[in-house]
């Protein structure tokens, strides 16, 4: 009889933009969405980068949301022209974009004069979506479907995954746990590190070296949903290592 495994819960994020492909704008977003969904349960298990081109951005949506329980997308829904993330997201769900009563009511409360074309574009939201609250600067973020659209500057995007939070069904937590040998290249830590991960196929073991003030090394990093798996292959890796004559090695903590 086969084990009950449960399902992960997982996430995608799109980030749209010319100026992230280009380089001139580093992304930091998707470590942050990352971060913040883990928490929740829910694993980010793919990223794309698309330009801003609305048949590019609507087939890559359509793609990630058929595979995945969430999707995020970061940028492109500013009052410029570029900004098509709106029309994007209303295209790929066959829905219009209207504009939104409440964000055109916050832009007059905050501006106090008429607004203009341009602002007036950030208030369109696809029919049938719902805002997502922004407790930073500006109009809000919406969602639909399983799509949650958010803005591309990160501390405003931070702000809007604060509502989209309560939002998410997600599953166990994964946690982890990080081995470090210092002292020894890759070449060495192979063999075991593949030993252990076949003995543990449920579990995500990778490899991450470095080459800095403390010497040549890795960081054995473990991830599981099950803590007790996970402090079982956190001992075998140990032993393993030791096995091969590898004795500069401890564990640490993972965000170090």
């Amino acid at each position: 009889m086969e084990e009950n495994v449960e399902k992960p819960v997982t996430a995608a994020v799109l980030i749209i933009g010319d100026e992230i492909l280009s380089g001139r704008t580093q992304d930091t977003n998707l470590r942050d969405i990352s971060r913040y969904f883990g928490v929740h349960g829910v694993d980010v298990v793919e990223a794309r980068v698309v330009p801003d081109v609305l048949e590019d951005v609507v087939a890559a949506l359509n793609a990630l949301r058929a595979r995945y329980d969430y999707v995020v997308t970061t940028g492109g829904i500013g009052p410029t022209h570029d900004d098509i993330t709106a029309d994007c997201v209303a295209a790929a769900f066959g829905v219009p974009l209207e504009e939104h009563p409440e964000i055109i009511a916050g832009m007059i409360a905050r501006s106090g004069y008429e607004l203009t074309p341009a602002r007036r574009r950030m208030a369109r939201v696809p029919v049938g979506g719902e805002l997502i609250r922004n407790i930073v600067a500006g109009p809000p973020g919406f969602t639909i479907g399983n799509v949650f659209t958010l803005a591309g500057v990160p501390n405003i995007m931070r702000g809007m995954l604060e509502d989209v939070g309560p939002r998410l069904k997600g599953g166990k937590i994964t946690i982890s746990r990080t081995v470090r040998v210092t002292g020894t290249g890759e070449g060495v830590i192979a063999a075991p590190l593949e030993a252990v991960a076949k003995a543990h196929r449920s579990m995500s073991l990778g490899s991450y070296p470095f080459n800095g003030p403390q010497g040549v090394g890795s960081n054995l990093v473990l991830r599981s949903r099950d803590p007790d798996e996970l402090a079982i292959a956190t001992a075998e890796l140990i032993a393993a290592l030791a096995e091969k004559g590898i004795t500069q090695v401890e564990e640490v903590d993972p965000a170090s």
